[in-house]
């Protein structure tokens, strides 16, 4: 019998039935869990996360579980997204979770061009929970990158972002950068599978 890996998690969301998971590509159970903790504990109202799938249902029954919050997806393949939504539906977790098919579109910061979300049907609400997971590094260099500078305007003055994969020395670039670009921000690396950067606001005004 294979053992589930998400078991634990499971266990603290109370969901009986088997998470849907890919290995290698959906988030590991340990940033999942550090999800978990943050959103039961925090209560967050508009969830932003950069790519759907498997976190997309562990969002939605924290705000099931907290009775208020609800995610918002960016998913620029639409098979990944129609994916994504039937697990939600699958899940009774329709109603805590939109995910917005957001295909790639060419975005210029600083005078460079990046492939990232279209943001167009994303809502005003302000932000107060950021997880960024996409889109996928061999995209481009940096790929993660315009996340903040796309979206930090949105941010509420207590968010906290989330960065998975950031073990990987082009994340740790990134971190830099917005580090630069946004002092505002404590940065805390958590030392989970693939890396955890997490990015709380000091209220940039």
């Amino acid at each position: 019998m294979v053992s589930n890996p998400y078991q634990s998690l499971q266990d603290r969301l109370g969901i009986t039935e088997t998470l849907p998971y890919t290995a290698h590509w959906s988030a590991a159970q340990d940033f999942l869990q550090l999800l978990t903790d943050h959103c039961l504990e925090n209560m967050p109202t508009t969830i932003i996360e950069c790519s759907s799938g498997l976190s997309t249902l562990v969002l939605a029954r924290c705000c099931q579980l907290n009775k208020s919050g609800h995610v918002f997806s960016l998913e620029n393949g639409i098979d990944f997204a129609d994916a994504t939504r039937r697990n939600l539906q699958h899940f009774g977790l329709a109603s805590q979770a939109t995910v917005i098919h957001a295909p790639l579109k060419k975005h210029t910061l600083d005078k460079t061009d990046f492939d990232w979300y279209s943001i167009d049907d994303l809502p005003e609400n302000k932000i107060d929970l950021l997880v960024i997971d996409g889109p996928p590094g061999y995209i481009q260099h940096h790929s993660r990158y315009p996340a903040l500078p796309l979206l930090h305007q949105r941010l509420s003055d207590q968010c906290t972002v989330f960065l998975d994969d950031a073990e990987r020395d082009e994340e740790k670039e990134i971190v830099a950068l917005w580090q630069e670009q946004f002092p505002f921000f404590k940065h805390t690396f958590i030392d989970t599978e693939r890396g955890c950067s997490i990015l709380r606001s000091r209220n940039p005004g």
